[in-house]
């Protein structure tokens, strides 16, 4: 089985977020992509199998399966683009998380993925314990996310793990700050599916992009993800959708010895 690492959402090697890509020529048992998540130990791996005039696309993360992961879609397409079709300007891919259509430019992408609500979160005393400090808003979509006042602040922090993979909301967990070099930054933890930090995420930005072009009256946003490897973004806010556009490029071209 053919497989790629690629770094998704960044412009160079070693930065974004590496993510494994599989391509399968026969459908395999889940059990057995799951191993290979696990045994890959990225925060998602993504599976892509051709169907009739696109892909389909599953997700696994180290322990479980995810119905969308979005860098993960940046990954495949840039395999299916690089690698599969190289003429292709529009892939079209179904996951469960619903159907997606992914514009290649160059090596840009753009994904258009729906907007998730969300509503004021007042449960905040344990937060600030978990973080390590006191956020000075908070809000519950499909993840927990979490206003700070600086940059500065989202960089320093370090989370209790433990206790945030035990909080009864929420998928993952969020910070957020008006940017500096950008429009706004962001750290993302999902200690519940098994990663402690996501290096570069496009689902957050599904939930905090909506609401910093609220704040900022702007349609278009700059976005910078401050992990350790960083990651690099751009957020169209339209209607009921966001339009996620980024890079990626490819680490290593290999092959997974499936018996």
């Amino acid at each position: 089985m053919d497989y790629y690492i690629v770094d998704t959402f960044a412009d160079s090697l070693f930065t974004g977020n590496p993510t494994g890509i599989c391509i399968l020529k026969s459908t395999l048992a889940d059990e057995v992509m799951q191993k290979i998540a696990e045994e890959n130990m990225y925060s998602e791996t993504a599976f892509v199998e051709k169907v009739d005039d696109g892909y389909s696309l599953r997700f696994f993360t180290p322990v479980k399966e995810v119905p969308l992961c979005v860098h993960a879609v940046l990954g495949a397409s840039y395999v299916i683009h690089h690698f599969l079709e190289a003429n292709v300007s529009t892939i079209l891919l179904e996951s469960k998380g619903g159907s997606l259509k992914v514009l290649c430019e160059g090596n840009k992408y753009k994904i258009q993925t729906p907007i998730f609500s969300y509503t004021p979160f007042h449960e905040m005393e344990e937060i600030g314990d978990i973080l390590g400090i006191q956020p000075t808003e908070g809000y519950l979509s499909r993840d927990l996310f979490f206003l700070l006042d600086s940059p500065k602040e989202v960089l320093a922090i370090k989370p209790d793990f433990e206790r945030m993979k035990n909080l009864p909301h929420g998928l993952g967990v969020i910070v957020t700050a008006k940017g500096t070099d950008s429009d706004f930054v962001s750290r993302c933890f999902f200690p519940k599916l098994g990663v402690n930090e996501d290096m570069a995420t496009g689902s957050s930005n599904c939930i905090i992009a909506p609401f910093w072009a609220s704040r900022l009256n702007k349609k278009k946003l700059m976005v910078k993800q401050l992990s350790q490897r960083t990651g690099h973004m751009v957020c169209h806010v339209e209607g009921d959708h966001v339009i996620l556009e980024g890079k990626a490029v490819l680490y290593l071209k290999g092959e997974i010895q499936v018996l």
